[in-house]
Formats: C-alpha cells, structure tokens, sequence
C-alpha cells in the first residue's frame, strides 16, 4: 500500500489532522475496492464518524477523490520521480522512466486508482485545477534531467520537449493502467509478459533520447 500519512501528524492542526486521516482511510478504501464502489457512507463507517462530519469537511465525494489523488501523487513523485540521485541526464531520464515499471511491480494499485480517477471524473464534474498543479513537479524534475543531460551531452536536443515529455509519460502511463487490470479481454493479451511490454516501450523512449557517440560526434 502507498498511502503513509504519518510523517504529516506532528504538524498539523487537530482540524487538519482529522481532514488528513478522512482522506487517508478514503484513499485506502479507493485503492481496495475502486473509486465508484466506495460511498461517504462508506468512508464515515470506516473514520468512525457520521456522514454530517464528513460532509462538514468534503462538501462532496468529487473532493474526496481529488484530495485523495493529489495525496497518492505526492507520496509517488517523492519516492520515485524527484530524481535526488547523481548521474548524467540520459541516466536521470532512464530512472525516470524505469520507475513507471517499478511502480506497476510494487504498487500495481496506483494505476488502477489512476484509471478509475479518469473514468470517474469523465462522467462526474468536478474541479481539478489543484490535481493538475500537483503534477507540475514531474514535468518539472523531468526537464531539470533532460537540461541537465543537453549540458552533459547525454541526450538529444529535441525539437519540442514539452511534446516529447507528454506523448511518452500518457503511452506509458495507458499502457501501464491497461496492464493493471485483473483480468485479460483478449487471448492475444497472455502471449507475452507485462512487465516485458513496460520494458520494451521504455527501451523504445530511452532510445529516441540517448545520445550514442555517433549523433555526438556528428552535430
């Protein structure tokens, strides 16, 4: 399970902690059970209280949601995507990446949060300008590792990074949601291993990024 809300309750007010511990046990009832089966009524048995307090809090589910997807987004750029480590940028980049695939093997739950959070929110209507600033951090970690590897020459110049960077993470971000569910629609969908097809579509993005001596020497 990701969600460990812990480190938060030292400093927080009593008000804030209890916001926090209702999103904690709602993030962990979407995870389990998927976004449309959970209720207030559902997450008021579960924090203990009623659902006057719940409301008092979320004046409805919508915000639960977000709130509970901007708290999963944060706990997984800190583990995997702020990129703290050394390396070169191609390096910096590869474990970007690579950690789309180390997610889907450690906490495979995340993209099925992920793919109810958008098939919820394609029939619901809600405000999700504060779910879009929470992800700025990975574009932003991302492009500190491609500048970084333009100074060391470890990537290519691309024509449009912003492109690049939405094109790959949505390709792998759908593959990896598609490969999260339980069971397969297709008999074609068993003939090879799922984390070999993350594998191969990283290697094709990591391919179109790197550097190799030959495009060096050449420009």
């Amino acid at each position: 399970m990701i969600v460990n809300l812990s480190k938060w309750g030292d400093k927080l007010s009593i008000k804030d902690a209890k916001l926090n511990f209702i999103v904690e046990v709602a993030t962990k009832l979407f995870l389990e059970k998927g976004i449309n089966q959970v209720t207030i009524r559902d997450i008021a048995t579960a924090v203990g209280v009623g659902e006057a307090t719940i409301y008092r809090y979320f004046s409805k589910k919508q915000n639960i949601v977000v709130a509970s997807a901007m708290r999963l987004e944060d706990e997984v750029f800190n583990k995997y995507f702020a990129l703290n480590d050394g390396g070169n940028g191609f390096e910096k980049l590869s474990k970007f990446y690579t950690n789309f695939l180390l997610i889907f093997t450690e906490h495979i739950e995340f993209y099925k949060f992920i793919n109810d959070f958008d098939s919820y929110f394609i029939n619901e209507v809600g405000d999700l300008s504060n779910y879009e600033e929470s992800l700025r951090p990975f574009y932003k970690s991302y492009l500190d590792a491609y500048n970084l590897g333009l100074i060391d020459k470890s990537i290519l110049k691309l024509e449009n990074i912003e492109l690049f960077y939405f094109t790959t993470t949505h390709s792998l971000l759908g593959l990896c949601k598609k490969l999260s569910y339980d069971k397969e629609i297709l008999a074609q969908d068993s003939k090879v291993k799922k984390s070999d097809e993350i594998k191969q579509l990283i290697s094709i993005i990591l391919y179109s990024l790197k550097a190799y001596e030959s495009n060096i020497s050449s420009n």
